[in-house]
């Protein structure tokens, strides 16, 4: 795997670092140095030399840096001089760079690969609102919208339960592993709620389409095999109730994708981020009786967790309660 060096003035490279596995999750192989008021550059050489020691992969090195130019900069070209074949920098560090770069990391081996990659991401991250503020060209891009119509049904890559729904995980991580066309939030209440509908388009990543639907229009849309050829749905949903009900309507999925359902009265938590009543329980065990299989992750790198015993312990707790 392609090694990391994320290289800054001050702090940032150490805060962009918790921010990019907050949202992707824990990275190997991926170091950060920084330039301290009270350090030159022969320090942040030090630094690189021994983050890049520790890698598995010297011969693949990546630095993403904060400014061209400047003493990280200079100090990775001086050291990339002998390794130019295989080694890269990027400047102009921002979390949808790094976040890219982690991704692409998986499907690509070289640092010159990834180098390539991340450019339009890192990119396209930068935006204005108003969105009249952007420049006429920038605009356009950004209204450019999928091409529909094709005969077919939609392709489910991913339906996943999350009670924050589209979010920096979902926005991120989960649409660069699943490479969705359309962000489908599939809920009732959440349609009925201009401004939460709104809030959630605005929030689907570049390239991307999100709509807001309820239930019964999912139902429709997944029966419809005129206007969806070669379109991939992310579907996301509150809660396995609207699941159920999807499932029961008629939307064909097979694995469900459980990455965060919050806290409230009444409920028990098993584990850091599933909360759990005794309805949502049984509606579990109906989604399950119907086929379907359950991937219990936050970000698409972390390990599966064991749906069953996290059901087993909630249903102990909530016997306990009674």
């Amino acid at each position: 795997m392609v090694g990391i060096i994320i290289a800054t003035h001050g702090e940032f490279a150490e805060g962009i670092l918790q921010s990019g596995e907050m949202i992707f999750g824990k990275q190997e192989n991926v170091e950060a140095v920084t330039l301290m008021p009270s350090e030159g550059p022969d320090d942040v050489r030090a630094k690189m030399e021994k983050a890049i020691a520790s890698f598995d992969n010297q011969d693949e090195v990546l630095f993403l840096v904060d400014l061209w130019g400047g003493t990280p900069f200079n100090q990775a070209s001086s050291l990339m001089e002998a390794h130019q074949d295989k080694w890269a920098i990027v400047a102009g560090l921002n979390l949808a760079m790094l976040i890219e770069a982690f991704a692409t990391r998986f499907s690509k081996e070289s640092a010159h690969e990834i180098a390539v990659h991340i450019l339009d991401t890192a990119k396209e991250a930068v935006k204005v609102k108003p969105e009249e503020l952007e420049p006429a060209d920038a605009a356009a891009d950004t209204a450019q919208q999928v091409n529909t119509g094709a005969p077919g049904k939609f392709e489910y890559v991913l339906a996943r339960i999350d009670s924050r729904l589209l979010h920096g995980q979902v926005a991120t991580a989960w649409t660069k592993n699943t490479l969705p066309t359309r962000i489908i939030v599939v809920s009732d209440e959440v349609a009925k709620d201009e401004l939460r509908k709104k809030l959630i388009q605005q929030a689907a990543p570049s390239g991307v389409k999100a709509h807001v639907v309820p239930i019964n229009k999912m139902i429709e849309l997944a029966k419809d095999d005129k206007h969806f050829g070669g379109q991939r749905a992310l579907l996301l949903f509150e809660n396995p109730h609207d699941v159920l009900k999807a499932v029961e309507g008629g939307v064909p999925l097979e694995t469900i994708n459980v990455g965060s359902m919050a806290h409230s009265t009444g409920k028990v938590q098993p584990n850091k981020v599933l909360a759990f009543s005794q309805a949502d329980l049984d509606a579990f065990k109906k989604l399950k009786e119907h086929g379907l299989s359950f991937d219990v992750r936050k970000v698409p790198n972390d390990s599966r967790g064991n749906m069953d015993e996290i059901m087993r312990r909630a249903q102990s707790e909530l016997d306990r309660q009674r």
